[in-house]
């Protein structure tokens, strides 16, 4: 932590930054209009991701950082299973899936990567 400075710096925080982004643009789609709290959720568990890892770093302590790291881990996952869901209700392909999934694995990969270094 010594060598980053800012949050943003942090490979996990910009790639969940994208995904972010992502799930915004896949749930914007005419099939999420009246379906408020599922669209709501899947957003919100993407956001969370992205604002835990900022969060933790915030709290200068490694201690923090590793707790909102595993909370933001478990967002990733929490995102991962809804994207089944997604699949379910016909609102995404297989293909989107896969893409969206493989994205929140890697980076629960970068994250579980800095837990362990912390």
């Amino acid at each position: 932590m010594s060598k980053i400075k800012r949050f943003e710096d942090l490979i996990c925080w910009q790639k969940s930054r994208d995904l972010v982004r992502t799930i915004y643009s896949v749930t914007a789609i005419e099939k999420f209009k009246y379906d408020y709290s599922l669209k709501d959720q899947i957003r919100r568990a993407a956001i969370l991701v992205m604002l835990n890892i900022a969060e933790g770093f915030g709290r200068r302590s490694h201690k923090e950082f590793k707790q909102f790291l595993f909370i933001s881990h478990g967002s990733a996952s929490e995102l991962q299973s809804s994207l089944y869901l997604l699949l379910d209700l016909d609102y995404i392909s297989k293909d989107k899936l896969e893409d969206l999934y493989v994205k929140c694995e890697e980076i629960s990969k970068i994250i579980s990567g800095l837990i362990k270094i912390l």
